[in-house]
């Protein structure tokens, strides 16, 4: 009994520790050039969809904020930081609002439950184009219940409705819980990471991706930007 208390007062030591000397790593996603304008997208074909927006909406590949701003960029430890065994337990969850996917980028762990959803009074279809994990095509009528769908392997997989065309996003799959994804001012930060050395990877859909290196001491707050070449 004794040594099983000294263990846990030692992992406990440990795990606090850790905890105590973890950093940060925050910064910004830009871009420099001039991004393609976004077109608006014509639901015509689709009255309800037309009906949910009081203005056109556009697509979303490219999404620019003020001062050169870059949205829906993920920014993810890539090296550096074990593979985790541990997969969250909440589900992630993907939208069907106003005919268009929500968010346009949801990233998940390796194995973590994704949980789409139908919220519109019209049939979608989830259809993720993935080549490292198995593909699959599924249609949702309004008030089915969410289809519940897990993917083993890490891969940015393209997802598209095959009713409505416009319909458009992005399934991030990593073996890590170290990610954020850029928001409206470009915006990113990855907390609680243990001393060490890391490499950070930032993907967008439309401008590929970029690398960086890093190196934790303590509970400090790196900063790191990402700049990307718009075309």
């Amino acid at each position: 009994m004794r040594t099983q208390q000294m263990l846990l007062a030692v992992f406990t030591l440990f795990v606090g520790s850790s905890l105590m000397f973890a950093g940060t790593v925050s910064g910004k996603v830009t871009y420099t050039g001039t991004p393609e304008r976004q077109r608006p997208i014509d639901m015509g074909k689709e009255p309800y969809c037309v009906k949910q927006h009081a203005k056109p909406v556009t697509y979303e590949s490219v999404v620019t904020g003020a001062n050169n701003a870059l949205e829906n960029v993920v920014v993810y430890v890539s090296s550096g930081a074990p593979d985790e065994g541990q997969v969250p337990s909440q589900a992630v969850t993907f939208e069907q609002k106003g005919c268009q996917y929500l968010p346009h980028v949801v990233v998940m762990h390796t194995n973590q439950e994704l949980k789409v959803t139908n919220d519109d009074q019209a049939t979608h279809n989830i259809h993720p184009l993935a080549k490292a994990n198995r593909e699959w095509n599924k249609s949702q009528a309004p008030g089915a219940a969410p289809i519940v769908e897990k993917f083993a392997r890490e891969e940015f997989i393209s997802v598209k409705c095959n009713v409505h065309p416009w319909m458009h996003g992005y399934f991030a799959v990593l073996k890590t819980s170290h990610y954020d994804v850029s928001k409206g001012g470009g915006n990113f930060k990855l907390p609680n990471l243990p001393p060490g050395k890391y490499t950070l990877t930032a993907w967008h859909e439309e401008y590929g991706t970029q690398t960086a290196d890093v190196t934790i001491t303590g509970n400090e707050t790196k900063n790191v930007n990402f700049t990307f070449k718009a075309h």
